[in-house]
């Protein structure tokens, strides 16, 4: 599947927070009770699925088409 998700991980901060990165870069936070939950559905899914449903950074599918159109070729 040349469209999954990859490069994403995780780390548990001593307050209980999980800060996720992509490609070493912060892609966002959790707190509170989304964190005990991220915790738990990290366990019984694919985590790279998982977080990049959370941070929204996920392909969508028309990114080709996209980069072909002619107002975003590059002259």
């Amino acid at each position: 599947m040349s469209g999954a998700p990859e490069g994403f991980t995780y780390r548990v901060r001593k307050s209980g927070d999980i800060e996720m990165l992509h490609h070493g870069r912060p892609a966002g936070v959790l707190r509170g009770a989304a964190a005990a939950r991220f915790l738990v559905d990290v366990d019984n899914q694919d985590p790279q699925e998982l977080m990049a449903r959370l941070t929204g950074n996920y392909r969508h599918g028309n990114e080709r088409t996209a980069r072909d159109h002619p107002r975003n070729r590059r002259r």
